[in-house]
């Protein structure tokens, strides 16, 4: 069985040891260990690069991770926290597109004057505040 110090892991993942540590002690990762120093084999190695793949292309919070791992063989039980997150990703793009949608507004205003005073910007504003005075 090869192993893999948690220095060359580090190395090899891009991922700080301080990380690998810390993934140790929420659960996600179980090195092997030898005189008190952590190694690692190809079915670690595996489950790091599925936690950082999980984190960086699902946007997956770590509790969402372990929380999969655990449910890891339970036909089903993983789908309610992957449809939860592409729920809260949807969310996060309208939220993004209503943003760049007003700051396109901002650059394109012609109102040569401050900006709180832009007629276009005023209007949506104040839609809200007379809605609040009723």
């Amino acid at each position: 069985m090869d192993l893999y110090s948690i220095g060359e892991v580090s190395a090899r993942f891009a991922v700080p040891v301080s990380t690998l540590r810390y993934w140790e002690s929420c659960g996600l990762i179980e090195p092997h260990r030898r005189s008190g120093w952590r190694f690692y084999d190809r079915d670690q190695l595996y489950r790091i690069a599925l936690i950082r793949t999980w984190r960086e292309t699902g946007l997956l919070s770590l509790d969402d991770i372990a929380a999969l791992l655990e449910v890891h063989g339970q036909s089903g039980d993983w789908r309610g926290i992957v449809a939860a997150r592409i729920e809260a990703i949807q969310e996060q793009v309208t939220r993004l597109l209503d943003a760049q949608a007003y700051l396109h507004h901002l650059m394109t205003c012609r109102h040569d004057g401050p900006l709180d005073e832009c007629p276009g910007f005023r209007a949506g504003v104040d839609l809200p505040v007379a809605k609040a005075a009723k």
